[in-house]
């Protein structure tokens, strides 16, 4: 059935059903029709998921929605003659508003977003010529070599692809510095990663200024190149083997296509995910993001440039003078900018590089400050819901993500308001205890059963809440600088290859402790307020079991401060290569068991083993490699021994000292695409409302507790007090 069929039946149901939204009807038969409406959507869920039931389902869903806004809008805002509880009351309506707002934009971008597309052939003989630009700053020449490796085994005709390092942190201006052991530390990195280039056969580029940041980093690349595709990868970002023959097919399709973008996959966890452990097993933030939303931008032919493992099409980028640069967001803003002078854009929904996430909570929190920064600035300059060249869909796509990074405002709302009531007595939500759950709950369990239906394998229920609440915070004042000053951020790197050795408290930690502590004051005060007014408990109850919901938030907050030691930087992925190992001067078979980014595990037999390996000592391996490159060993060190049935299982940490190591490295671990989708797919599963909610709690309940021992027992703000133990 044809896209404009679906969306018709969705919209005629919803208009349908939303005509019964204004009827006066008792308490009573609103709970008995909202309980309906809610069995008819879960119904659905289970025997018609897909197509233009899911599309009546979140139509029905629509109704209640609009049912609870009417009911907010005419019933429970107090009176304008009682100021006190006026204003935090319509303050708390319109937070409300914001968040059903974007959840209908929502619903506009990914209610039927467009399935996988097929990868189209290259023809070799007419390839165009590619220019693959690694831009970097401050990065350890370590991880550019892995990265530049990477590029430059992929898949593509020879003598039509270049790779460039554009070196920001060896400019003119850096070496030139009147501050002594800045301008050293310069000239020894550009001479550094001048000579790794120069061993990899790369082009090494820098400028005089560094003027404009990444952008113009970038730009300065398209100055000193002739390509005509530019790929752009971070510099922690390593392509698999097919990224160009995944990508570079659809130009051919279409002359006026100026993007192919493809997801940024991670391999290492964020904080979230490592403090709470859930790395293994439930899908990360950014998949809700690439796995469904740019699916649904794409559709509208508004999915945008991420920064980062992207094909662009130099003819496009030089028609708009390069990449923007007036944002700290350039990614985003050049995408707008050539979508509104009519270029078009293509999402591949395959993983095609892996990279590294901040490590620590400061650093997750700076990033994603920038990009909060940026999606303002592009909404205040660009005003994307009024730029012309957009059509209506893009407009609304683009005004949904940059509408999105004012939910700081939101959520800090949601966090104090029960507190009004709580500590002050203060009625800015006018109905009693029945009303509450009859409006309350049936709103709160149709909007995590209309998340499930846009994001169930993306997203658990509640831990977008979770990842809002622990940014919002720090993200607020950054959100309020950029509207009272919208040239003031700078663009700031994100650091790379951090590591984490032992326990500590985030230096963000803190405020989350008092937020904790506030909170459970509020318990408190329920329970005062319950006793001294017994006829209001029944407001008081729903009031306090929001705020004990705040509660737990703020506790999971509290285990995600609480850093682990990082322990492995990067996942390994299983990696069968055959080979041999030297180890004081005997030679032995080997097998590769797994590899990442910083290591590898390889079994040797029991019978080939000469001389006994021990921790610490260091050998070379050799091993079959995917594609040609010349002869050689690769030194590593033991770090772990384990003594298994069919042999010994060696941990080793590489040690590289030439290009050429760098280049096996890059061949180990990134020259399979196939396995990072595999590991998606893995943690991709659906768990449920119910499930989701109880799996929630238990994990908010355990980590409240590990989070308190941290803050109050076991260690000091910053410091360590003891050594990580077994089970940690």
């Amino acid at each position: 059935m044809p896209t404009a069929i679906y969306v018709f039946v969705w919209a005629v149901t919803a208009a349908l059903v939303t005509a019964l939204i204004a009827l006066p009807i008792s308490l009573q038969a609103h709970l008995i029709a909202s309980t309906i409406l809610v069995g008819a959507m879960i119904l659905l869920k289970l025997l018609r998921p897909l197509g233009v039931w899911r599309l009546i389902a979140l139509g029905l869903g629509t109704a209640i929605v609009l049912r609870y806004v009417y009911w907010r809008a005419t019933s429970t805002l107090p009176p304008v003659n009682q100021i006190e509880d006026f204003i935090p009351g319509v303050i708390l309506f319109i937070a409300e508003l914001y968040n059903i707002g974007m959840l209908f934009l929502s619903l506009f971008v990914v209610a039927m977003p467009l399935p996988r597309r097929e990868t189209p052939p290259i023809d070799l003989e007419n390839a165009p010529t590619v220019d693959v630009f690694v831009p970097s700053y401050n990065e350890d020449a370590d991880l550019l070599a892995t990265t530049l490796s990477a590029a430059l085994a992929m898949d593509y005709p020879a003598g039509k692809l270049q790779v460039y390092l554009l070196d920001d942190g060896g400019t003119d201006e850096k070496c030139n510095s009147d501050n002594f052991a800045a301008a050293n530390a310069a000239k020894q990195r550009r001479a550094t990663l001048q000579k790794l280039c120069t061993g990899l056969g790369v082009t090494y580029l820098t400028r005089e200024r560094n003027l404009s940041a990444k952008a113009g980093n970038l730009n300065n690349g398209i100055a000193h190149s002739q390509g005509e595709l530019i790929v752009v990868f971070d510099a922690d970002h390593a392509p698999a083997r097919s990224f160009l023959t995944e990508t570079v097919g659809f130009f051919a399709r279409d002359p006026k296509l100026f993007l192919v973008q493809t997801p940024h996959f991670f391999i290492n966890p964020d904080p979230l995910e490592r403090n709470l452990r859930t790395f293994k097993e439930m899908p990360s933030e950014n998949e809700m993001f690439y796995g469904i939303i740019q699916r649904g931008l794409d559709k509208w032919n508004a999915s945008f440039f991420c920064g980062s493992a992207a094909v662009l099409s130099r003819k496009a980028l030089l028609t708009t003078n390069g990449f923007s640069g007036r944002s700290i967001t350039e990614d985003a803003e050049t995408a707008i900018t050539l979508h509104a002078a009519g270029w078009n854009s293509v999402y591949v929904d395959k993983p095609l590089i892996a990279g590294l996430q901040p490590a620590t909570f400061a650093s997750f929190i700076g990033q994603r400050s920038r990009w909060a920064q940026g999606m303002m600035q592009i909404l205040l300059y660009h005003r994307p819901l009024l730029k012309r060249g957009l059509s209506l869909p893009q407009r609304l796509c683009y005004t949904s993500t940059a509408l999105f990074w004012l939910f700081p405002f939101a959520r800090m709302i949601f966090l104090i308001a029960p507190l009004f009531y709580l500590f002050f007595g203060l009625e800015i939500f006018v109905a009693t205890g029945g009303e509450f759950i009859a409006y309350i709950v049936g709103y709160m369990i149709v909007n995590l059963m209309m998340q499930n239906y846009l994001y169930g394998r993306y997203r658990w229920p509640w831990i977008s809440e979770l990842y809002e609440f622990i940014q919002s915070l720090y993200l607020l004042p950054a959100v309020i600088s950029v509207l009272i000053n919208p040239s003031k951020p700078t663009f700031k790197v994100t650091a790379k290859n951090e590591s984490l050795e032992t326990r500590r408290v985030s230096e963000l930690g803190m405020p989350f402790l008092i937020i904790f502590i506030i909170l459970a004051l509020g318990v408190v005060a329920q329970y005062w307020r319950t006793i001294a007014e017994p006829y209001n408990a029944d407001t008081t109850l729903v009031v306090g079991l929001w705020n004990i919901m705040n509660l737990l938030m703020a506790g999971c907050a509290l285990g995600v401060v609480s850093e682990r030691p990082e322990g492995r930087a990067a996942r390994r992925f299983a990696v069968k290569r055959r080979g041999e190992m030297a180890l004081n001067g005997e030679k032995m078979p080997m097998v590769t068991e797994n590899a990442s980014v910083d290591g590898i595990a390889i079994r040797i037999g029991g019978t080939s083993i000469g001389s006994k390996p021990a921790i610490g000592d260091q050998a070379l391996i050799s091993f079959e490699t995917s594609l040609a490159m010349p002869s050689g060993t690769l030194p590593i060190r033991i770090k772990r021994i384990e003594q298994e049935a069919e042999g010994l299982m060696l941990g080793c940490r590489y040690e590289p000292s030439e290009p050429l190591h760098s280049r096996m490295i890059a061949d180990l671990a990134f020259s399979d695409a196939e396995r990072w989708s595999r590991f998606q797919k893995a943690r991709r599963n659906n768990i449920g409302v119910v499930r989701g909610t109880t799996r929630f709690l238990r994990i908010a309940l355990f980590q409240t507790s590990r989070g308190l021992s941290y803050f109050l027992g076991l260690y000091r703000l910053g410091k360590v007090a003891s050594k990580p133990s077994a089970a940690e």
